[in-house]
């Protein structure tokens, strides 16, 4: 078992890793958010995310609940914040994942239920791989991203740093998508994406 862990946010990706926590039996000491509120498993409210500093980095990991639905720098920000100053984050793997020996997972991955990750990937700090997403071989995902359920990677895709790749989207053989891209619900990737963009349809298009 870990040390007693803080999980940042209360809303619905909260509540998913809580449960992988719970049953897991972790150790939760409560949860931070911007106001007071009820959680639905009877986590206690600690505060604003500034209570987090009352606690020591050597007496507590983090867990970082907030999800995201386009590129955000508050996953970043947040992530960035607290570990600068020593403060460490669990990676969070659901027990039904299926993830090859030759992976490589860093600080504060989070892999969902149902999700498949290929031989040879990587999957860099703070960086979500969702309910039932495929990652096929030798990707690489930079930190920060957020691959949505049920997306399929084919092996060789490079996701850079802070990409969102929307629910059910398909990504074709040795493609790369650029930093803090919105790749749209179910859009069909076939070529290489610059930064900054948001493409969406069958094939995928800038808009």
């Amino acid at each position: 078992m870990s040390r007693p862990l803080i999980i940042i946010g209360n809303g619905g990706h909260a509540s998913v890793l809580t449960e992988i926590l719970m049953d897991r039996t972790e150790k939760i000491i409560g949860f931070t958010a911007p106001l007071q509120e009820k959680n639905r498993y009877g986590l206690p409210y600690l505060g604003s995310d500034e209570v987090i500093e009352n606690y020591l980095p050597s007496e507590c990991m983090l867990v970082l609940g907030i999800g995201m639905i386009e590129p955000s720098p508050l996953r970043e920000k947040l992530f960035n914040y607290y570990f600068n100053i020593g403060y460490q984050f669990m990676t969070v793997i659901h027990p039904s994942a299926i993830i090859a020996p030759s992976v490589r997972l860093g600080q504060g991955v989070q892999v969902m239920a149902g999700a498949i990750i290929q031989t040879n990937t990587k999957i860099a700090d703070n960086s979500i791989i969702n309910t039932g997403a495929i990652i096929d071989h030798d990707c690489q995902i930079s930190s920060h991203t957020h691959i949505s359920p049920g997306t399929r990677l084919s092996g060789g895709v490079h996701i850079k740093k802070g990409t969102h790749i929307g629910v059910g989207a398909t990504v074709i053989q040795n493609i790369t998508i650029g930093e803090n891209c919105l790749i749209g619900a179910g859009a069909v990737v076939i070529n290489n994406i610059a930064d900054n963009l948001k493409v969406i349809g069958v094939p995928a298009k800038e808009v």
